[in-house]
Order: structure tokens, then C-alpha cells, then sequence
């Protein structure tokens, strides 16, 4: 007893053209390289150039926290900094929270 689907079987089977996979993996290594160059490579760069922002602060730096809070460095501790941002007002807010160091006398503009 034969069945019809058997000969459809061995008729796809036939159809792969030979190194298709090759194809693949090379399209998957491109790909792959072209997400690293695009996305991953500038993050860690920025990530390298924050790191490098935080480990240099120190007091009397003006800084602008993540929340946009803008003052004076007037401690700087392992893992918090006190910020004075109107006189005798004070804010302890973590390192990692400083977006970026301001030029020296900019406060004192607004």
C-alpha cells in the first residue's frame, strides 16, 4: 500500500539548495556586528564617560542632577553627595544622579 504524501516528501526534501545555512550564519554574524556597532558600542562609551564624570567630582563643582536640579558640590562622600542649591539649603542625592558638571560660575548667572 503505498501513500501519496510519501513522494511529496522526498520531492521538498530534494528542493534545499545546498549552503543555505552558510548564508545564514553569515547574515546572523553581519547582523550581529552591525548591533554592535550601532547600539551596544556608543552605550558603553557613554556609560565609560559617566563613570569618568562621577569619580571626578569634588567640592565646589556645580552640577545638574538627573531631576534637573541644579548646585554647588559642598560634600562628596562614597556613593552620596551633599548639593547646596539655595543658600543654606542642602540636598543629599546619590553620585549617580549628577547628569553633568556645569562650568564654574554658571549659578551665580541665573
Amino acid at each position: 500500500m503505498s501513500f501519496p504524501i510519501s513522494p511529496v516528501i522526498a520531492q521538498a526534501a530534494a528542493a534545499q539548495p545546498a549552503g543555505g545555512g552558510m548564508s545564514m550564519i553569515i547574515m546572523m554574524v553581519v547582523l550581529f556586528g552591525l548591533m554592535y556597532f550601532m547600539m551596544i558600542r556608543p552605550q558603553m562609551k557613554r556609560q565609560k564617560e559617566h563613570r569618568a564624570l562621577i569619580s571626578g567630582l569634588a567640592k565646589g563643582d556645580e552640577v545638574v542632577t538627573n531631576g534637573g536640579i541644579a548646585g554647588r558640590v559642598e560634600e562628596v562622600g562614597e556613593t552620596f553627595i551633599t548639593v547646596e542649591i539655595a543658600a543654606n539649603v542642602k540636598v543629599k542625592v546619590q553620585k549617580g544622579a549628577v547628569q553633568q558638571v556645569l562650568p564654574k560660575g554658571s549659578l551665580k548667572s541665573v
